[in-house]
């Protein structure tokens, strides 16, 4: 399996997969059949995955937001892990992508709690909260154009119920490389990114140095 991070030596992240890692076979497909594209590298990791899974589990939710859609990847895994009357709001804008996680969201007979948004996704955000959607969603995964992941995180907060959980992508590296060693638009928003949500007071927080650096991000007050 190729190497998803530049965080951990081969040697440990395959240690990693093998001790951990209970990828479900209709993720193991999408994976495979997503690597042979230009832009595999945006597609997570089996272990990235798995822990989705199971922060889903861990929260109860019911009703998540996924930023950034790509081949259907992190939809599917939170679909998995959805119950039956779950769903994930999911987003992205090219077709062509998303068309291939349709394929494995309907294999896996999850297709029902995959609600997918061929729109930007601030578009989609602000209908949420235009739809009265404020505080109802559990859990939610950005993983897309990195300049916009502070206007992502301010709209997901309102939309998330207190105790719901934000996690965000690529918090230490880009394209295998750490952010601190890069000086592009991307990486300079993703420290930015990091900068803000460290000073933010109405969160609880956690970085973690999973895939490319996920940061788990729990909205204070009370939980249900």
């Amino acid at each position: 399996m190729p190497v998803r991070t530049r965080l951990l030596s081969d040697e440990v992240y395959e240690y990693l997969l093998r001790c951990s890692s209970r990828e479900p076979a209709v993720l193991a497909r999408l994976r495979e059949a997503t690597a042979p594209l230009p832009e595999s590298e945006m597609q997570i990791g089996p272990d990235q995955g798995q822990l989705m899974a199971l922060l889903v589990k861990l929260t109860g939710a019911r009703r998540c937001i996924d930023i950034g859609t790509y081949t259907g990847y992190s939809a599917l895994a939170v679909a998995l892990a959805l119950p039956d009357d779950g769903c994930v709001v999911t987003c992205d804008v090219r077709a062509e992508w998303t068309e291939l996680g349709r394929r494995f969201w309907r294999e896996a007979g999850v297709e029902s709690r995959v609600d997918l948004r061929l729109k930007p996704a601030l578009e989609t955000l602000d209908e949420l909260l235009e739809q009265g959607e404020a505080e109802r969603f559990d859990f939610a995964f950005i993983d897309a154009d990195k300049p916009n992941y502070r206007t992502y995180y301010e709209k997901l907060l309102p939309l998330l119920r207190p105790g719901g959980l934000i996690a965000a992508d690529n918090t230490l590296a880009l394209s295998g490389a750490p952010i601190l060693h890069q000086d592009s638009a991307s990486a300079n928003a993703m420290r930015a990114f990091n900068e803000h949500v460290h000073a933010d007071d109405r969160v609880d927080l956690a970085m973690l140095s999973i895939g490319e650096g996920v940061t788990l991000l729990r909205k204070r007050g009370s939980s249900r």
